[in-house]
């Protein structure tokens, strides 16, 4: 792995043909979906540099709000491809983490819906997005102890944050699943639902964040990324920065003539 990070736009380098990760717009929605279901949609070379493709699909037109990230056949993703692995790819891109998503900074909302098995990298590529629809026979798993491993693509940083700490360090440290049901109780999941409901639930929140202002979406997850381990005047200070760019923006004052003439706002994302 080079010392310094590539910052080369992913849909700048060429990816291998082999079609693993669709893309479908739905409405204002981009529905990503890992598409190697014979190998439970694992991550390898070519699934991460497809996925961070599709992320810069989603980044780069301007038309789309959110993004779904599912998986096909029924399963998340069973995280990294180890048969891969051990014949020398790797599952990470510098710069932008495993499967292209974990280290990427996106500006949009991200949605998971998870059916299925999300086990290591595929339970961190769920931690990666804002939000996470869960089916209730659905499996989450961190188990890389079991493999001598740590959960080094954002599992031990994001899971302790997430959930309270001892019930994140017993996944984290004895490497056992849960349940769908049970990732909501745990407020890891913002939605359970039935099998097979996930993709349509998540879209269906998908709309309703299309709804509001593009602008103010993107500045929440700023604001919400720099406020992590911050001291709150850091924080602030860095709120107000982010407050200052959208008073400037035409989609406040559409946001507050809209409210005024009681209609459906028309965002411009300006």
């Amino acid at each position: 792995m080079p010392s310094t990070p590539d910052t080369t736009p992913a849909h700048d380098r060429p990816a291998d043909p082999a079609p693993e990760v669709r893309t479908e717009r739905i409405g204002t929605s981009l529905l990503i979906t890992l598409d190697r279901p014979r190998a439970r949609n694992a991550v390898n070379a070519n699934v991460a540099l497809q996925l961070a493709h599709a992320i810069d699909e989603l980044e780069a037109d301007p038309t789309l709000r959110a993004g779904v990230l599912t998986g096909a056949g029924g399963t998340f993703s069973a995280g990294m491809d180890l048969k891969a692995a051990l014949a020398g790819e790797s599952p990470e891109i510098p710069g932008r983490g495993f499967g292209g998503l974990t280290e990427t900074v996106t500006t949009k909302p991200l949605i998971a819906a998870v059916e299925g098995w999300a086990m290591g990298g595929g339970f961190e590529l769920a931690l990666a997005c804002d939000l996470i629809v869960a089916a209730e026979d659905a499996q989450f798993g961190l188990p890389e102890v079991k493999r001598g491993l740590i959960a080094a693509g954002g599992g031990a940083i994001r899971l302790p944050k997430r959930i309270p700490y001892h019930l994140a360090m017993e996944l984290l440290l004895t490497g056992e699943p849960v349940s769908g049901g049970r990732a909501g109780l745990l407020g890891i999941a913002n939605r359970v639902v039935p099998a097979g409901e996930t993709v349509a639930t998540a879209l269906e929140l998908a709309a309703q964040l299309a709804a509001n202002a593009p602008l103010a979406l993107a500045a929440v997850k700023k604001i919400a990324h720099a406020a992590d381990g911050r001291p709150e005047p850091a924080a602030f200070a860095a709120q107000r920065d982010e407050m200052a760019a959208l008073a400037a923006s035409a989609d406040v004052r559409e946001g507050m003539t809209a409210f005024a003439e009681r209609r459906a706002p028309v965002w411009q994302g300006k």
